[in-house]
């Protein structure tokens, strides 16, 4: 039922929004539904990753973070194995949405699905991460909440998922490129539309960079993280 409800958010904005602004905008040729689908991908990704920290703060309510803190393990295993558990969903939901591509006028081979996913999980490791850095430091649901929607919410709108990136203005551009979901924004669209602007070689190398970065930074925060 969780991945059922995530997956319903991403629909509404692809049937609905993509739909609407579809029959009048059209982008480099493409359908503006076609063209918001690798965005909305993207979404989906930020929206679960992130909010995955706020699991952090609920296992701290029960006492059941003492239990795992006291585990003969190190901090940096414990992160690692807290990011591969909120990998999960994030991961489902992508390939469900890989799988029903076809019905958006979007045709994936093989090849370039698993490519998408090699991208899915650079990008799911460090949202992830970055929702359990804040849950490290946060210890009621609101104050994750908002910090959440500060976090999320700029970074998906400023990736380009729902629009060109080419002739935006200076402060924007800059935004734009330090930006890790504006990789990954650029390249699904190269693998599932065949546009591009900075390339999958860039892209890749910027994800990996970043998902190396939080997840030494999240490492270093459950070190001094407090049950």
């Amino acid at each position: 039922m969780e991945i059922l409800s995530a997956i319903i958010t991403p629909l509404v904005w692809i049937v609905l929004f993509g739909t609407g602004l579809g029959s009048r905008v059209e982008i480099d040729g493409l359908n503006y539904r076609t063209f918001v689908y690798p965005g909305i991908i993207v979404q989906s990704i930020l929206f679960t990753s992130i909010f995955y920290g706020t699991y952090l703060i609920w296992d701290r309510k029960v006492d059941l973070l003492k239990e795992v803190m006291v585990a003969p393990i190190t901090r940096f295993s414990m992160f690692l194995g807290k990011v591969l558990g909120g990998a999960n969903r994030p991961l489902v939901q992508v390939m469900v949405l890989l799988a029903i591509a076809g019905f958006f006028g979007i045709h994936v081979g093989i090849a370039n699905a698993l490519l998408v996913l090699v991208f899915a999980v650079l990008l799911v490791v460090s949202m992830t991460s970055i929702g359990l850095i804040i849950g490290s430091r946060m210890e009621n649901a609101e104050a994750f909440s908002l910090i959440f929607s500060l976090v999320m919410y700029p970074m998906f709108f400023i990736s380009g998922a729902l629009f060109p990136v080419d002739n935006l203005p200076g402060w924007l551009a800059l935004l734009n490129k330090i930006d890790p979901a504006t990789y990954a924004v650029d390249a699904f669209r190269e693998l599932l539309l065949g546009t591009r602007h900075f390339g999958l070689v860039t892209d890749f190398i910027v994800l990996t960079a970043f998902a190396a970065l939080f997840l030494a930074i999240g490492a270093k925060s459950f070190e001094g993280m407090k049950a």
